[in-house]
């Protein structure tokens, strides 16, 4: 089934309707949450489960409620205040991209595709999820979860092909309804549907609002045949985990360490070293041999 045909699913509806009555009560869409603070949970979500974020979220946003509240502050005081949550260069273009709203836009987030997409670290699928969710814009909003739900949805896929900007929002928009704010709603539905219903690995097709009219339940649910995604290295023992032993001891850290005091956290000197280089590189860290490291200023 393809994208020209999604009218005959009649899918919103139900979806919709699913949605408030399921639908994971979330800060970021509590009535009143700030565009700020949606901004801040779209770049800590990327690549972090929920569950991590949302404490984390909290704890920001009680300490830097608004983006000119951030950029008030160090970068490398968001680096520190990031912590755990993995791919610390969120937190560096978070800090730049609080600097560039207090800057350029008076302290308010803006709500434009095209005014968000020129933030530092703003994407695309940020940009429009900041427009649609904070500003009720209608906007196809599309990550992993909305391709996979429109490829067995739509397409009778068990999962979605290599990602496509252009294909992926055409479909989405496709599946769009015309009113503003149910098009808000049905954006929210559809990625809720891929993160607990609709499942990589084991989806729960007798929980789903649109089951009936599913093309890959339809073709009895074929085997994926396409071009896949290729796996995510290893992390234990890879660079990323030592980057991470490294940005731990320089978080805790008021002072700057030396190469003997960051010895301890891996024996392998070569790959200790890269590391290391690879955080000063990026920017995560400043300082030298004979300085000591520190986290940036």
């Amino acid at each position: 089934m393809s994208a020209t045909s999604v009218e005959s699913l009649n899918i919103v509806e139900p979806l919709n309707a699913w949605f408030g009555a399921f639908g994971r009560d979330l800060p970021w869409r509590r009535p009143g949450f700030t565009a700020w603070g949606i901004l801040v949970s779209e770049f800590m979500l990327q690549q972090t489960p929920v569950a991590r974020v949302v404490p984390r979220l909290k704890e920001w946003l009680d300490r830097w409620p608004t983006a000119a509240d951030l950029a008030a502050v160090p970068v490398g005081e968001a680096v520190r205040a990031w912590d755990r949550l993995g791919y610390p260069q969120r937190a560096l273009r978070l800090h730049a991209c609080a600097v560039a709203i207090t800057e350029k836009h008076g302290g308010v987030v803006p709500e434009t595709v095209p005014q968000l997409l020129a933030l530092p670290g703003v994407g695309d699928y940020t940009a429009r999820a900041v427009a649609a969710f904070a500003y009720g814009h209608r906007h196809p909003v599309v990550d992993t979860n909305v391709r996979r739900v429109i490829a067995r949805a739509v397409e009778g896929a068990a999962q979605p092909g290599p990602p496509s900007a252009r294909r992926d929002l055409a479909a989405m928009e496709a599946l769009l309804p015309q009113s503003v704010a149910a098009a808000r709603i049905m954006n929210a539905a559809v990625m809720e549907l891929g993160a607990i219903v609709c499942t990589a690995r084991t989806p729960r097709c007798e929980q789903c609002p649109i089951s009936q009219q599913c093309a890959w339940r339809a073709a009895g649910y074929p085997a994926y045949g396409g071009k896949r995604m290729p796996k995510q290295k290893r992390f234990v023992g890879s660079d990323r985990q030592v980057r991470g032993l490294i940005m731990a001891e320089l978080r805790a850290s008021l002072t700057p360490l030396s190469n003997a005091a960051i010895a301890p956290v891996w024996p392998d000197a070569e790959q200790r070293e890269r590391a290391l280089a690879g955080l000063l590189r990026d920017g995560l860290a400043i300082g030298s041999s004979t300085a000591g490291y520190s986290l940036p200023g």
